[in-house]
């Protein structure tokens, strides 16, 4: 039988904790102040007035750009409690992938950090829907310039007081009307909007309760920025759904992960794979065990050290598999070891799953690899479609399964084991990137005649490194570093590419398509430039432009 939903709204849940734990510790900004479940409701509420008074109402959609911060989570709560859809977008993104994400959302309004303004009056031109562009300063931010001159939007200081009080259609959002919207990354286009109901982000918070066992009295530290479902319906959802504290930390930073464990009180935490690695690269020490935490949840686990990162920090690894479009329905069971290597089980009272032959649909043995495919048990748990995407929703869905395009196993037990991806996306870092779009910025280089962008095996388990592979147009002259100059200005800087090679041509198959996988293979060779090893740094090159923009030159 199907689960009464009516109150799986997140200002619903909100409203609740503010009047039964009033007072109680919910949201801390490391470095800034801790609100109270009453205090964090009263802001939304008051930032639903703004957002009212600007004319946003049920059903529309607002953008939101800022980092891990008060504003963010406010705005994401105003939003849906006006009936609206929260549309929170990478931080990073910048030119065409910016304005892909903008209109596809048609948006009138985007709340977001004025260090981010910039960003937007260079894509203006290109945001037809754009009206008003809502600013603010978050804690940290040390961004001096001044405002930019806009065109046509209009801009908005995000403080002006209401001119009426919220009127009573705060709160009326139903469990089936879209919630949030998360880009996730494409692989033979832009990024998906992925549309996701009221019911399945509560789904995915109940589920990450019963995964960790959150309680009132655990502290969640999060440093997973709100584009993604990880920070943002695993960490700050299922914490205020188990009446506990979140500490949302603006980003991640290894060497200081332990001490803000045991500054802020943490108990529990999450962290991918190569965060995971990294944390555990730093210099161990002879106190490590002494901290408050107790459960990690990782994704993945990296198997060659799961074992001793649980014993040196005294905790509980916990490994999942899922995706946006699906929530997470493989979990390491609670009260099991660690099972190098597998995401766990499927929950199988929230999906049937398979494992399919990915060319016919059929199963495959246990012990077979294949592609995972899921659909869920309980109404309005999995995304609704690809906003404005039906071609791509339909792509897939296909025999009454979602079709997720990650391949692997499962043994005679019921565990589960990721191998890899069967669809051309690439890892990086925690974050899933898209090949097509390094390679629509590449393309517009004009000494670029085609190329091709794909993941080479970094330092870290189960991460990708970027590779651009480039063909010169006739009579072109192209250095390497000039060619990061200009990626930097079109990609975010975790879609620039750390190795260039230059060739005569891409490898093709007979019907014209790249050989990605043959050139997967071939990896780094003598002729594969690395910016690492160069010593040229994004971040440098971003700081130099960005001065130089504010010295007007």
């Amino acid at each position: 039988m199907s689960a009464d939903k009516s109150d799986w709204v997140l200002d619903r849940v909100l409203r609740q904790r503010a009047e039964s734990m009033a007072e109680k510790p919910f949201l801390e900004v490391v470095g800034d102040r801790c609100e109270s479940y009453r205090e964090t409701y009263e802001a939304a509420l008051r930032l639903a007035a703004r957002l009212e008074q600007l004319g946003v109402g049920k059903g529309d959609t607002v953008v939101i750009m800022a980092p891990n911060s008060f504003e963010a989570v406010h705005a994401w709560i105003a939003a849906n409690m006006l009936g609206a859809i929260d549309v929170t977008i990478n931080t990073a993104y910048r030119g065409q992938l910016l304005e892909h994400a903008l209109n596809m959302a048609q948006a009138r309004i985007i709340l977001l950090d004025e260090e981010f303004l910039p960003v937007l009056r260079d894509s203006e031109a290109k945001l037809p829907q754009m009206e008003t562009a809502v600013h603010f300063r978050t804690h940290g931010n040390n961004y001096e310039a001044a405002p930019p001159q806009f065109e046509r939007i209009a801009l908005r200081p995000l403080w002006e007081a209401p001119e009426r009080p919220l009127s009573n259609a705060t709160g009326q959002a139903d469990f089936r009307e879209t919630a949030s919207v998360i880009y996730t990354s494409g692989t033979t286009g832009p990024a998906k909007g992925v549309m996701m109901p009221h019911a399945q982000t509560h789904y995915l918070a109940q589920q990450t309760i019963a995964g960790l066992r959150l309680r009132e009295d655990d502290v969640f530290y999060c440093f997973h920025p709100l584009f993604h479902m990880a920070g943002k319906f695993m960490g700050i959802y299922a914490t205020m759904l188990a009446g506990g504290k979140i500490v949302l930390d603006a980003r991640f930073a290894a060497e200081h992960w332990l001490e803000r464990v045991r500054q802020y009180g943490a108990t529990v935490g999450l962290a991918h794979g190569p965060m995971i690695e990294m944390i555990f690269d730093q210099p161990a020490g002879p106190n490590d065990r002494d901290n408050p935490m107790r459960r990690i949840l990782a994704c993945p686990f990296p198997k060659h050290i799961a074992l001793e990162f649980e014993r040196r920090f005294d905790l509980r690894g916990y490994e999942v598999w899922g995706m946006t479009e699906i929530n997470t329905p493989c979990w390491t069971p609670y009260d099991e070891p660690v099972r190098l290597g597998s995401c766990g089980k499927i929950m199988e009272d929230a999906v049937d799953f398979q494992i399919v032959d990915p060319e016919t649909d059929e199963p495959v043995p246990d012990g077979e690899t294949g592609e995972f495919v899921v659909r869920h048990k309980e109404p309005w748990t999995l995304m609704q479609g690809y906003m404005g995407m039906p071609e791509k929703t339909n792509e897939t869905w296909r025999n009454l399964w979602f079709h997720t395009g990650d391949m692997g196993y499962r043994d005679t037990e019921g565990y589960i084991y990721f191998v890899d991806r069967f669809k051309d996306r690439i890892r990086r870092r925690a974050e899933n990137i898209s090949s097509y779009d390094i390679e629509v910025v590449a393309a517009t280089h004009p000494a670029i005649a085609e190329c091709a962008a794909l993941g080479v095996a970094s330092e870290f388990v189960s991460d990708d490194d970027i590779k651009l592979c480039a063909v010169l147009a006739d009579g072109a002259a192209l250095e390497p570093a000039a060619l990061i100059e200009f990626l930097v200005e079109g990609l975010p800087y975790y879609m620039v590419p750390r190795y260039i090679e230059f060739l005569d041509a891409l490898p093709r198959t007979p019907t014209n398509k790249i050989k990605k996988a043959e050139m997967r293979a071939e990896g780094i060779t003598e002729n594969t430039w690395d910016r690492q090893a160069a010593g040229v740094s994004v971040r440098q090159i971003v700081e130099a432009a960005r001065q130089q923009k504010g010295s007007g030159q």
